[in-house]
């Protein structure tokens, strides 16, 4: 299974994005607000968290390989979980991904059916299904995409994201509410500086909250 693919982006068309990969093109198939990123980059190299799985009906002898891709691994995460909830699944999870992994996260955390419901091929009953299901699991992925968060921790870099993603799952573990983890979390993040690692940033936590 590939799980990360780098080449040239050749072209993007629709939902697929063209990527050369030394003597090969690849079609990977991206989601609506992954085209925007990756649409003004033809001739830039890139990188991509890919899922892979078959298309078609194997009794009727038609299987076809699809790649689906995203720039950050967290995306890739949400985009699995989403594919979880009943009647979803990869093609429908993938029309519905228009908007930035943070705000269907909090979409779902803030139990907006009507917000979820104007998302292509979400209805209400859908909608009402995807909260129950990602209701508790959605705030750490609202709390890492999107943050602007350089590398070694400062906001943006996948190094950054796995600090945040951690320190989230810390604080629930010793009973911080899931609203509050991440409050705390985003508050510490929003001072801009580096974390080098986990106990850096829990000690800005608790060191913000004693002030």
């Amino acid at each position: 299974m590939i799980t990360k693919i780098t080449g040239t982006v050749i072209g993007v068309t629709g939902d697929v994005l063209t990527l050369g990969v030394g003597p090969y093109e690849r079609a990977v198939m991206i989601p609506e607000f992954a085209r925007r990123q990756l649409q003004s980059r033809v001739g830039d190299d890139a990188s991509l968290f890919t899922i892979e799985y078959f298309e078609g009906n194997a009794a009727g002898g038609r299987i076809t390989p699809r790649m689906v891709g995203f720039l950050h691994g967290v995306e890739r995460e949400f985009f699995e979980m989403f594919c979880e909830v009943d009647g979803v699944g990869v093609k429908k999870a993938l029309r519905a991904m228009v908007r930035p992994v943070a705000e269907l996260a909090t979409l779902i955390e803030q139990q907006d059916v009507k917000g979820l419901s104007a998302l292509p091929g979400i209805g209400p009953a859908t909608a009402e299904r995807i909260i129950a299901k990602l209701r508790r699991r959605a705030p750490k992925f609202a709390l890492l995409v999107g943050r602007g968060l350089d590398s070694g921790g400062a906001p943006g870099s996948d190094s950054a994201r796995d600090l945040a993603g951690e320190a989230f799952d810390v604080l629930r573990s010793l009973g911080h509410s899931e609203p509050e983890a991440r409050r705390l979390v985003e508050s510490a993040l929003a001072k801009k500086k580096s974390y080098k690692d986990i106990e850096a940033l829990l000690h800005a936590v608790y060191e913000q909250q004693q002030s």
